[in-house]
């Protein structure tokens, strides 16, 4: 006799007891209904499984599924390993397009050096002081090959404290002269350097003042070279060379004492084989024989000294021809040119008190540079200006005849043959 009220007895019309007296243990409590997440898209459709098998052994699975939960527990969701789970595939990654970031990188790079390259150009092209006007200088020989520099190293003290003056022993005289004139000619048979001594034996011709405009006549005066910078600055120089060398100057460099020795603290000071030891006390210079590192307040006694050599001006020339190449050679190199920490301040040093003209470009002013550096590499020939003896005053004569001949080798872009002194 059963427990159970009518109807409840657990029979054919019940598939679901509560405490049956069944000997069959009994089925999975019926839970509320739950509205079950539709599957993504791309997922097959899930099948339940069949229901009572099993538990009473009624019925099939429906073959509609309504959507909703009927209060059995299936496999795990998408993650997959329960039954009726997904398998647990994962799409692999694609492999790296590597040719494709390569190329990006490279374009990038690209792209930052030109930047750099641009406002690094356009900051330096700024701070080029190009105030000597060579349209004023007149009757002006005629144009060569290649392209002729007229560098001019001289006292100026623009921007140097009383402190600077006293270590690099420039004194104080106002105005500025000339201590060092040379021209540089590139061409294709390799760079030039002829040293112009201070005291060369000159004549100045007519002329238009810089600042007045007015035109004085020449009257044959004869007077040391630097006298011509002395009276009315780098257009009479200019003036003064040409007339007398019969060369076309095509660029004008001058550079200030406290430049040239900022510039070569800025890359580290400048290694010299200096052959013998020698003394100057009015230039303070003080060196030993031998290999040896200079920097800027040495260097400069080292390009000034005169007194200490038996040659005078004529032995200094050849050393201030021969630091300049060496400064060059040692300044254009990877270490300095890559490394911004060196190159700005180089730069920034050189072109402070670096004075042009009007029509110098960076790119003509780097081209010489390059040819400044090309003499110490041995593609080109270091000389002084050939001379004949001295005048009644001491002043030096230049050769005429070699001079000739000289300025006809340049102007024609030939190999140098003439020695100088």
């Amino acid at each position: 006799m059963s427990d159970w009220p009518e109807g409840r007895n657990g029979g054919p019309g019940e598939r679901y007891g509560r405490g049956s007296a069944s000997p069959q243990p009994e089925s999975a409590r019926a839970m509320p209904h739950v509205r079950r997440r539709p599957a993504p898209p791309q997922s097959p459709p899930r099948i339940p499984p069949q229901q009572g098998q099993g538990h009473d052994g009624y019925g099939e699975a429906p073959a509609y599924d309504s959507g909703y939960n009927t209060g059995q527990v299936y496999g795990g969701g998408q993650r997959g390993g329960g039954r009726g789970g997904d398998s647990g595939y994962v799409q692999p990654r694609a492999a790296p397009d590597w040719g494709r970031r390569i190329k990006v990188g490279t374009l990038t790079l690209v792209v930052v050096l030109l930047a750099v390259s641009i406002g690094t150009y356009f900051w330096a092209d700024g701070k080029l002081k190009r105030e000597v006007d060579l349209a004023k200088v007149i009757e002006r020989p005629s144009e060569g090959d290649g392209t002729n520099y007229l560098i001019v190293g001289s006292d100026s003290r623009e921007g140097m404290t009383a402190e600077d003056k006293k270590r690099l022993r420039t004194g104080s005289a106002e105005g500025k002269r000339t201590d060092s004139m040379m021209i540089l000619h590139d061409g294709s048979n390799g760079p030039t350097m002829i040293s112009l001594p201070r005291d060369s034996n000159v004549e100045i011709p007519s002329f238009v003042g810089s600042e007045s405009g007015k035109k004085f006549a020449g009257t044959g005066r004869q007077v040391k070279l630097n006298a011509a910078y002395a009276e009315d600055g780098p257009e009479l120089l200019v003036r003064t060379v040409e007339f007398n060398t019969g060369l076309r100057i095509d660029h004008y460099v001058e550079i200030g004492f406290g430049g040239f020795a900022n510039i070569v603290d800025a890359i580290g000071g400048v290694e010299m084989d200096i052959p013998k030891a020698f003394k100057d006390k009015k230039s303070g210079a003080d060196f030993q024989a031998g290999k040896q590192t200079l920097n800027g307040e040495q260097s400069l006694a080292f390009v000034r000294t005169r007194y200490a050599f038996a040659g005078s001006d004529l032995d200094r020339t050849k050393n201030q021809q021969k630091f300049l190449a060496a400064l060059a050679s040692q300044t254009a190199t990877p270490s300095t040119i890559l490394n911004p920490f060196k190159l700005y301040p180089t730069m920034g040093a050189g072109l402070d008190t670096l004075i042009v003209d009007k029509d110098m470009s960076l790119w003509s002013l780097g081209n010489m540079f390059f040819a400044m550096k090309g003499v110490t590499g041995g593609e080109g020939t270091s000389m002084n200006i050939p001379l004949s003896g001295q005048s009644v005053n001491g002043n030096l004569v230049w050769d005429k005849d070699k001079v000739k001949q000289l300025v006809e080798q340049l102007k024609n872009d030939e190999k140098v043959t003439v020695k100088g002194s």
